[in-house]
């Protein structure tokens, strides 16, 4: 299950269709080293998102 603290990083490799719902928070730089080092939480804060309307979209994504 994926979690505030999950980093992203670590949810794109192993749910690489989960893109589309960072992208759509904002996070349009995936790919950068830094982006992907961060916990979710840490990247809603920086995007101003909803951290919890994010895991649970993820969670419902891949079936967790």
């Amino acid at each position: 299950m994926i979690s505030k603290e999950s980093i992203i990083g670590d949810v794109l490799d192993r749910y690489p269709e989960t893109a589309p719902l960072f992208l759509g928070m904002g996070m349009h730089c995936l790919g950068c080293p830094a982006s992907r080092g961060e916990s979710i939480e840490e990247a809603c804060m920086i995007h101003g998102a909803d951290a919890d309307a994010l895991v649970k979209a993820i969670n419902d994504a891949v079936g967790a």
